[in-house]
C-alpha cells in the first residue's frame, strides 16, 4: 500500500473513531487495554492517554528508556497543533519532502511527526485529547492505539486497519 492510500486510511480511522464521550474513566479503560495487550505482547512501550493539557492515564513498561517520554511529548504536540495523527503528519511531510520545520518553522526538538499520537474526537465536539505509544517502529505504534480505539468502540479492526506494507 502506497503513502496516499494509508493517508485515505488514517484520515478513514481519524473519522470512524470518533468517542460517543470522553472522562477519566474512558481514558483509564482505552489505557488499560493499550497496556494489558503491550504487556501481553511484552511490547517495549510508554502508554499516554489524555484530555488536551492533561493527563490521564500514563504507563511505562519493561525495555522503555527515558527518551520514550520524550517521543510521546513531540507526537502529543503535532496532535494538538494539526488535529490529524502524528503519523498522518508524517506521511504528509513525507510526501511533500519535507519536515515540519521546513513547512512550518517548527523545532524538531519539540514536534514529531512519526506514528503513535491518535487524536481522541468526541462526537460533536471535536479533537479533545490523544493516545500515544511510543517504543516500537512507527506504523505499529499507531496501529496499535487504533487496534485498542477499535476494541473500546466495538469496531472491526480488521475493516480499519492500514493494510500490509
Amino acid at each position: 500500500m502506497g503513502l496516499h492510500e494509508d493517508l485515505e486510511q488514517i484520515a478513514r480511522q481519524e473519522r470512524e473513531l470518533a468517542l460517543p464521550r470522553f472522562d477519566a474513566e474512558i481514558a483509564w479503560e482505552l489505557g488499560s487495554l493499550l497496556r494489558q495487550t503491550a504487556h501481553e505482547r511484552k511490547l517495549p512501550v510508554v502508554i499516554d492517554v489524555r484530555r488536551t493539557g492533561q493527563p490521564l492515564f500514563y504507563a511505562a513498561l519493561e525495555g522503555t528508556t527515558p527518551d520514550n517520554p520524550e517521543w510521546v511529548r513531540r507526537k502529543i504536540n503535532v496532535v494538538e497543533r494539526f488535529h490529524i495523527s502524528s503519523y498522518a503528519a508524517g506521511i504528509k511531510e513525507k510526501i511533500k519532502g519535507q519536515t515540519l520545520t521546513d513547512s512550518q518553522g517548527l523545532p524538531l526538538a519539540d514536534y514529531a511527526t512519526h506514528g503513535g499520537a491518535f487524536p481522541l474526537r468526541v462526537a460533536g465536539a471535536g479533537i479533545i485529547g490523544s493516545a500515544t505509544v511510543s517504543g516500537l517502529p512507527m506504523r505499529a505504534d499507531h496501529e496499535l492505539v487504533v487496534e485498542a480505539l477499535c476494541a473500546v468502540l466495538r469496531r472491526d479492526y480488521n475493516d480499519l486497519k492500514l493494510a500490509p506494507e
